[in-house]
């Protein structure tokens, strides 16, 4: 993915991130319920609108974040299926699945970051500083992040089910060490790659939770709760593009 398609990496990613994440936990369960598609049978077509976002957006010569949300939306909603398609239709352990795939992430994050390294260290096109290293969105970016999708909805569900706290428990109780995780984040940390993908994971689990909890039939239900945190998510994203315009004007002026 081009650079100039690539978001600021800061407070409002982080936001973005958080909003995507509650967004694509209820996607992820009304393309499987709602639409009868199953946590299996709709994974070919999130694959599609994947690659169709990755094939246009190199065509694309504007400057903007929408192909690199989008694809965002459509990685953490497969990863609400495949989670669901382990542990659900397989019926595998969600603590040893969460093992397998921590570790995974693991080998596959510092396989990325070896080779983002590398072709920095060659000058063969990827910015040597740690933004662009994090942020390349290429494809060992998107499994990553499919990884860490996977791995935070297993981690909201272990802890929603398994732990029976409950969703709105289990929202609360991840969303503290996600606070933490952002409170000791400042001075450059989360340019690193583990605290990166960490923090990634904990937005994920979070969402999850959060997300589960608006789709309860005595909450706003799964269906009104997709539309809403996607309106909730869209207009995030235009009120803050809508800020840095103003910002970055007053600044040129």
């Amino acid at each position: 993915m081009h650079n100039r398609h690539l978001p600021a990496f800061g407070r409002r990613f982080w936001i973005a991130l958080c909003f995507a994440s509650i967004w694509g936990a209820n996607l992820g369960d009304f393309f499987a319920h709602v639409l009868g598609l199953g946590h299996l049978k709709g994974l070919p077509f999130l694959a599609a609108a994947l690659g169709f976002i990755l094939m246009i957006e190199r065509f694309d010569r504007f400057a903007h974040e929408a192909w690199y949300w989008a694809a965002i939306v459509v990685v953490r909603t497969a990863a609400t299926n495949v989670a669901d398609l382990f542990c659900g239709d397989l019926r595998l352990p969600r603590l040893r699945v969460s093992v397998a795939l921590a570790l995974a992430l693991t080998i596959a994050v510092a396989l990325v970051w070896s080779a983002w390294r590398r072709s920095a260290g060659r000058g063969t096109g990827i910015a040597a500083d740690r933004k662009r290293l994090i942020l390349s969105a290429d494809s060992g970016y998107w499994f990553c992040m499919l990884l860490a999708g996977t791995l935070g909805t297993m981690l909201g569900d272990y802890a929603s089910h398994d732990l029976h706290l409950g969703d709105a428990k289990a929202a609360v109780v991840l969303s503290l060490p996600l606070a933490c995780l952002f409170a000791a984040g400042g001075r450059g940390r989360l340019w690193l790659p583990g605290f990166y993908w960490v923090t990634v994971v904990m937005v994920r689990a979070t969402g999850t939770a959060v997300g589960d909890l608006f789709a309860q039939r005595g909450v706003l239900g799964l269906s009104l709760s997709t539309v809403v945190t996607g309106i909730a998510f869209v207009l995030m994203l235009l009120i803050a593009s809508a800020h840095t315009s103003r910002v970055t004007s007053w600044e040129e002026n």
